[in-house]
């Protein structure tokens, strides 16, 4: 398994600093051996992800590492260019030795989709329409006129990460040879309020294999919420005050019903894994869909614990949690100055 970290971007402070602990947290994680790098992208509204420009800021963690994969999780397609987005990630890839993984997805955010002229019901067509655009671009087919996207990356056409919420999102992701990002949680369908995550992503992994041409190895991650700290206490502290306002952010968005739930409850219905080491390593065990996968990605959301407790975690992970499912560390190399 390899193992990646997640930032979205969302440390307390302002922008700039919210930018300097990510990068940081980045720099951080490829000292501790992490394989890869993940950011969201979110445009407009702050408290869901606060980057609307991933390749700018990966470009800026190429510069100050050496070595971590640098991964999209994800460019939303629909409300961008295909062929600005093939131009960005081809200089990026250039410009990191080839480090890039680009992620793309419909996105998940309707309120945001007014504002580049686009429905919230029509993201899946025009999702699907510019998927086909960006992998002929990546590819150096002939675009409208004759002229090919450069410079040329055809190389990042089979790096290329599909993220859904569905077995047919999961299927599609198959069939075209791409990789399958699976979320952190989901929302559980109304006849199976209980369900587990494994539950709704144990089918989507089933199409995406059945579906994967011959030949071509499967990439699977799961990208899971996960914080490491060293004492029990510290991560419910943390855990009360993040997730019982991640969980009013919900209601004010019409996500989740108005009715005071527990942090218990919370962390078990948004599939939250905190506590000391041990704690995380028993709480992951209880997901088989780590079984399945070929790369974890961690992530603090929605927990948000400061800065320091995040570098924290990211080491407590990388030394007890993720080596008890068979992660080894990369050889580690000093991060380039800028």
């Amino acid at each position: 398994m390899r193992l990646g970290f997640f930032t979205r971007v969302l440390d307390e402070g302002g922008v700039a600093e919210r930018y300097r602990c990510a990068l940081a947290q980045i720099r951080h994680a490829e000292t501790q051996g992490f394989d890869s790098t993940w950011v969201a992208q979110h445009h407009f509204h702050a408290d869901e992800g606060g980057m609307p420009a991933p390749f700018v800021l990966l470009a800026q963690a190429a510069a100050l590492t050496s070595r971590i994969r640098l991964g999209t999780g994800i460019v939303t397609l629909p409300m961008e260019l295909p062929i600005r987005v093939a131009e960005d990630a081809a200089v990026l890839d250039i410009l990191s030795g080839g480090r890039l993984e680009l992620g793309v997805g419909s996105g998940g955010n309707p309120q945001a989709f007014a504002a580049f002229g686009l429905t919230d019901a029509d993201r899946r067509a025009v999702f699907a329409d510019k998927l086909q655009a960006l992998v002929g671009a990546l590819r150096g087919q002939p675009l409208e006129g004759g002229d090919r996207v450069h410079p040329a990356c055809p190389e990042l056409a089979a790096r290329l990460w599909y993220a859904t919420f569905s077995v047919e999102g999961a299927r599609i992701a198959g069939r075209l040879g791409m990789g399958l990002l699976l979320s952190r949680t989901q929302p559980r369908p109304a006849e199976a309020p209980d369900a587990k995550l494994a539950d709704i992503q144990d089918p989507m992994v089933d199409a995406y294999l059945g579906a994967l041409p011959d030949g071509v190895a499967p990439r699977i991650l799961a990208s899971r919420s996960v914080f490491a700290a060293d004492r029990h206490e510290h991560a419910m502290r943390f855990a009360e005050a993040g997730l019982q306002r991640f969980h009013r952010r919900l209601v004010s968005l019409g996500r989740a019903p108005d009715a005071p739930r527990s942090t218990a409850e919370i962390i078990r219905r948004q599939d939250v894994h905190l506590g000391t080491p041990e704690e995380v390593v028993a709480s992951l065990r209880t997901d088989r869909i780590l079984d399945r996968a070929t790369d974890l990605a961690v992530q603090v959301h929605s927990v948000e614990p400061p800065h320091a407790y995040v570098l924290r975690s990211i080491e407590l992970v990388a030394q007890q949690v993720a080596p008890e499912f068979g992660w080894r560390r990369a050889a580690a190399e000093p991060a380039r100055a800028a």
